[in-house]
């Protein structure tokens, strides 16, 4: 592998930086605090191509490998994970999902939007009583002539208030666990499918983040992605290329950590020195650096086997199990400089810890990426 960038991917990089620099950094603060980043950014995302990444140019896309996406999204996460995860969820999840398993009509009705940021899509996976097991779903699709009828409940749904079309996952059989699950393209203003936001979260507080219940939901045949019975394949091989951008966006939380520990190290003194000078505070932050350094060449080998059409599921349920743990300990590692002033959110680590805490657990906890590795080494499912 080439760790070099190209000058496209370098562009890209550096167009990231400046969006960020300019539309992100400042607000940051007053998103967090009101718990709700401003719409307007969907657009300019997409403007921008970010919502485009990987997608074809016919289907309104901007091309571009993952690598590029992986440097998108982790300067995304170095200014906001609530931004990033706008990217992460409408584009990786959802975007890239239509892309890889659906119909032609299906890809021109909704990828166009979603692309350009007209459209947010949302990933109806998990629910009220299942998150890790998610084969044993409960919302079910029946079949009524040429629609289903869709009953149940999703929990815990980015983007879900703002969404104008959920990828829905529906039992629709009783086949037992995942092989009764279907998934289904639903726009959000279906009669029947209600939302209603989640508040109070401990991180990604500007992130739209809701229940969905679905009561009666006629959905046509015709919005079933890919056939009858393989919704689970479905979700389980959009999670497997979301962990990595999952992974990219840690090791901007990572990257702002270290940033912020470095320059406030330089700042403040105690013992009539700058704390940089203090052996123990260069520990802190070593131990940061090393841990950005190491998530992020194991999240670059993710896009680097995508990009080259080799298996990389395991791979990158490593990455995002590692960048995930690394978050955390960066973001905790920062605070620690700060001292008393990274408890008051003024300055940026007490925020960066409270986002990076969710990314051990949402897309896979950090117990179910082990528990996948260690059944690809040995061979034997703990399910």
């Amino acid at each position: 592998m080439n760790l070099e960038l190209s000058e496209e991917q370098t562009a890209v990089k550096r167009l990231a930086e400046d969006f960020v620099a300019r539309e992100i950094t400042p607000n940051v603060v007053a998103w967090d605090r009101a718990e709700s980043v401003d719409r307007a950014v969907v657009k300019k995302l997409g403007d921008l191509g970010f919502l485009g990444l990987t997608i074809d140019a016919e289907y309104g896309g901007s091309g571009g490998d993952h690598l590029a996406y992986c440097l998108v999204t982790e300067e995304l996460g170095r200014g906001d994970s609530s931004v990033r995860g706008i990217v992460s969820v409408s584009l990786g999840l959802v975007a890239k999902t239509v892309a890889a398993w659906g119909a032609e009509e299906q890809k021109r009705r909704w990828l166009p939007g979603l692309t350009s940021g007209e459209y947010v899509g949302c990933f109806g996976l998990t629910e009220p009583g299942t998150g890790s097991d998610a084969g044993n779903l409960t919302t079910r699709a029946v079949r009524d002539g040429g629609d289903y009828v869709v009953n149940g409940a999703k929990m815990f749904i980015t983007n879900g208030t703002w969404a104008d079309v959920v990828l829905l996952f529906a039992r629709t059989n009783d086949a037992p666990g995942h092989k009764g699950v279907s998934a289904f393209l639903v726009p959000t203003d279906t009669p029947g499918l209600d939302r209603r936001a989640v508040h109070g979260k401990l991180g990604l507080r500007g992130q739209a983040t809701a229940e969905l219940t679905f009561q009666d939901v006629r959905v046509p045949a015709s919005a079933m992605l890919a056939p009858e019975g393989k919704g689970f394949s479905v979700a389980m091989s959009a999670l497997a290329k979301g962990r990595m951008s999952v992974a990219a966006g840690c090791v901007g939380i990572a990257r702002a950590a270290l940033d912020a520990a470095v320059r406030y190290a330089g700042e403040r003194e105690q013992f009539g020195k700058p704390i940089a000078r203090h052996q123990l505070v260069q520990e802190l932050i070593s131990d940061i650096a090393v841990d950005v350094d190491a998530a992020r060449l194991l999240t670059w080998r993710v896009a680097d086997l995508i990009d080259r059409g080799q298996p990389f599921a395991t791979e990158s349920s490593k990455a995002k199990l590692f960048a995930s743990e690394a978050a955390v300990r960066a973001a905790n590692n920062a605070l620690q400089v700060f001292g008393g002033y990274g408890y008051i959110d003024e300055y940026p680590v007490g925020k960066l810890l409270r986002d990076a805490r969710v990314m051990t657990l949402y897309e896979g906890t950090s117990q179910i990426q082990k528990l996948v590795i260690g059944r690809a080494l040995t061979g034997v499912s703990a399910f």
